[in-house]
């Protein structure tokens, strides 16, 4: 099976972030994962968020940004991979000047039932 990026339309995801599903089942056909181009511009940040089930691959091919991964901050930078395991809360901040573009894989697939948002719009809590 194959897709072409341009052929694959971008959406909003829960957290934020512009997506464009490049493998997923529901799509595909594929079974086990789905791998995603997420895109976050200058300026803007993520949602605090976790998945119950999914474990999660970033690869940032782009740009730069602030991480937060459960209670840790850290910069990152084109080339960086960052594991985020079942459960732990995390965002991206974009603190450069052009748009930060992170490969995401997720095993079990991305599902917007899996994502539970921490925080609302400029970091209001959901609580």
């Amino acid at each position: 099976m194959r897709s072409r990026y341009s052929d694959v339309p971008t959406y909003e995801t829960k957290d934020g972030s512009e997506i464009r599903e490049l493998m997923h089942p529901d799509r595909h056909g594929n079974r086990k994962q789905s791998l995603a181009e997420a895109i976050v511009y200058p300026g803007q940040e993520t949602v605090l968020h976790k998945h119950v089930r999914s474990e999660e691959l970033y690869y940032i091919t782009v740009g730069s940004g602030l991480m937060t991964l459960g209670d840790a901050k850290f910069e990152v930078h084109a080339g960086d991979t960052i594991c985020i395991v079942p459960g732990t809360p995390h965002c991206i901040q974009n603190s450069g000047s052009e748009p930060l573009k992170i490969l995401c894989c997720c095993s079990p697939p991305y599902s917007h039932d899996d994502t539970i948002l921490l925080t609302g719009p400029a970091g209001t809590s959901q609580a």
